[in-house]
């Protein structure tokens, strides 16, 4: 929803039933946001001003969030200046985005004391500026120096002075003809811009969703007028409450945003403040959880990255000690052939090599060496690679289970949906010593993501998902560690675990309920579809799925989360649901 000038008239239309309200709580939730608190007829309000360069707004919350331990100096400073005040009056001027509360109430003396708060909601420019009764700003949000004299200096003990704009009003406009003049523009793609940048306070994405809404698909006079009457009413109703709102879904049929229609939709009363709240919250979470997934899954995919490198160069390593019975070769060919090799500078020596039917062979050699000693290095060589051949063997053994398992994590991410499922998993790198560079994450980030709480008892709080099956429950974990849980921990010896064959997946529980006969082949095949679809081959057909009794699903000593091995299973070949 584009927060614009109608839709900040609106809002604050309707908090001007909070007038007389007293502050009694002032919060900070991060750098860009401030919470009042208001106490009104025996009831609580809680008042958000964002100025987000992309979220910026003003309205009631009824969304908890949480706040630092220690107060930032600003918000120390409102708790200071208007806890205890009265709202005395809100004030918006023609459909400009800034609001001026006014606060007044008493000192220690009985003395009359007012202060200004005052709210420009203008993009990267948002601020929130307390002023005294002279208009002297005490401090901001952000200080704002300006050396274009078209800018205004933003710091305390300067005169505040309100921002210009040489936009028209269409609110002194108010005329179709006079509106008309002012379009140039024959393109309807070029139209929203013009007419935002034309008018104060109407926005290019709000004159965007009425030419949608309306069907208008070319500029001429009977369009115009259609648009103009749109925005018209719109305005005219705000003071009647006969607001509603449209839906602005995306290709994929996602709402995405929303947009004002002058007129009832429903009974239902229509309160923007909650409805700009819940879009907001739902637009923020959205854009956290994005966040905070995109951060770890970039550290995720960075430690793959190094870990298939490291395999490379095993792999290179390998190939080298597969040649190497060939340096012994050499040595042995020089060593027997010494007695016909001059003691010279040598850089090669073609010699009939015994072990190929004394075909003839071409052995490069070191000149600055004699032939013994060329051969001497040769079987040193040899003897290097044959002692680092089950080395590099094992390493190539451990990489590969390390990547297997960061690969999983890969698959759990991208199949998160929620801010506590990204927790869950940054909760389990955190404490493997693959991911080396998850303090960067844990210091910046550890704070907002929300981790899920595991214990070694069954009362463990986690939460898979979960099916039925012809009245059998079925049970899938959504991450590595809940995965271990709900395996090794909360499934029962005689239930059925299945798991994709070579694909990563869910661990999927089939629970074994007594009061129910013990389930056929049909049950079994649907429960194979499940963990089919919550696996790497979600997309494939024909997925082979193995199955077993719980009792024979064993982790091995040191293995990571979610790795386990099984036996005594069956294969189902299944399409995933």
């Amino acid at each position: 929803m584009a927060f614009d000038g109608i839709v900040t008239k609106a809002i604050v239309t309707e908090l001007s039933e909070l007038t007389g309200a007293r502050i009694d709580k002032v919060f900070e939730p991060n750098k860009n946001e401030i919470i009042l608190g208001l106490y009104s007829e025996k009831k609580n309000y809680a008042l958000d001003i964002c100025i987000e360069s992309q979220n910026c707004r003003i309205n009631l919350t009824t969304n908890a969030k949480q706040n630092p331990q220690v107060a930032p100096n600003f918000c120390m400073l409102l708790r200071k200046n208007l806890i205890g005040l009265k709202l005395k009056n809100l004030i918006t001027f023609d459909l400009e985005r800034l609001i001026v509360l006014e606060f007044e109430g008493f000192d220690d003396v009985d003395d009359i004391i007012s202060k200004k708060l005052i709210v420009e909601l203008m993009g990267k420019h948002s601020n929130i500026i307390l002023l005294d009764d002279n208009n002297i700003i005490i401090d901001s949000m952000r200080h704002i120096r300006e050396l274009d004299e078209n800018f205004r200096d933003i710091l305390p003990h300067t005169k505040y002075s309100f921002p210009t704009s040489n936009k028209k009003s269409f609110l002194e406009l108010r005329d179709f003809e006079k509106f008309s003049n002012c379009i140039n523009s024959t393109n309807i793609e070029d139209l929203p811009l013009q007419i935002s940048n034309t008018f104060n306070g109407i926005s290019k994405n709000f004159i965007s969703a009425i030419i949608r809404h309306l069907e208008i698909t070319k500029i001429n006079t009977t369009n115009l007028q259609k648009i103009y009457n749109y925005i018209t009413a719109t305005i005219n109703n705000i003071e009647t409450d006969n607001l509603s709102f449209e839906n602005i879904k995306n290709k994929d049929g996602i709402i995405k945003d929303y947009f004002l229609i002058p007129e009832k939709t429903s009974d239902e009363p229509f309160k923007l403040n909650f409805f700009v709240d819940d879009f907001y919250y739902s637009k923020e979470t959205s854009e956290t959880f994005k966040n905070y997934r995109n951060s770890l899954l970039k550290l995720i995919l960075d430690t793959l990255k190094k870990y298939k490198k490291r395999l490379y160069n095993i792999d290179e390593k390998l190939k080298e000690c597969k040649d190497m019975d060939t340096y012994r070769i050499y040595g042995e060919l020089i060593t027997a052939n010494l007695y016909r090799i001059p003691n010279r500078n040598l850089s090669e020596i073609e010699l009939e090599n015994y072990y190929d039917n004394n075909n003839k062979i071409t052995i490069k050699l070191d000149k600055r060496f004699l032939p013994s000693i060329n051969a001497k290095r040769f079987f040193k060589k040899y003897s290097k690679l044959k002692n680092a051949l089950a080395i590099v063997s094992e390493q190539k053994e451990d990489t590969l289970k390390e990547l297997d398992y960061i690969e999983s994590v890969v698959y759990e991410l991208e199949n998160c949906s929620t801010i506590e499922e990204v927790g869950a998993i940054f909760e389990e790198i955190s404490e493997n010593d693959i991911f080396k560079d998850k303090k960067e994450l844990n210091t910046s980030k550890k704070s907002k993501i929300k981790k899920s709480k595991f214990t070694k008892n069954k009362t463990v709080s986690f939460n898979p998902l979960k099916y039925t099956v012809d009245g059998y429950t079925v049970l899938v974990g959504r991450n590595n560690k809940e995965n271990d849980y709900l395996t090794l921990k909360y499934a029962n010896k005689s239930d059925i675990w299945f798991h994709t064959k070579d694909f990563h997946g869910s661990h999927t529980i089939l629970k074994i309920d007594n009061n129910l006969p013990f389930p056929n082949d049909n049950v079994l095949v649907e429960v194979a579809k499940i963990a089919a679809q919550h696996s790497k081959a979600k997309n494939s057909s024909n997925v082979p799925v193995d199955y077993c009794e719980v009792k024979y699903v064993k982790k091995p000593s040191g293995s990571k989360p979610g790795m386990v091995i099984y036996s005594n299973n069956k294969t189902l070949n299944v399409n995933p649901i």
